[in-house]
């Protein structure tokens, strides 16, 4: 039985394996594509809706548990270039 995780963008569970792992590295939100990045991860749909959602609700630093601001921008370039 697969691992079932929640999206901070759209709070839909699904499976492990349909979901993009994202983790917070020296302040900036890095996506961990084989999931075994060091530290707290954070799991959204690899969409724009899913991905645009979590930054608008700072839905990244609740789950990552990051008390400062993250740099969102880099990883937002990124993913609007791949999906």
């Amino acid at each position: 039985m697969e691992p079932v995780r929640t999206c901070v963008g759209c709070r839909a569970r699904a499976p492990r394996s349909s979901l993009l792992r994202v983790v917070e590295q020296g302040g900036a939100l890095v996506a961990d594509e084989k999931a075994v990045l060091p530290g707290r991860g954070a799991w959204v749909h690899d969409t724009s809706a899913c991905v645009d959602a979590a930054i608008r609700r700072r839905a990244f630093g609740r789950a990552l548990r990051v008390s400062g601001p993250l740099d969102t921008q880099t990883f937002q370039n990124t993913h609007q270039r791949n999906g």
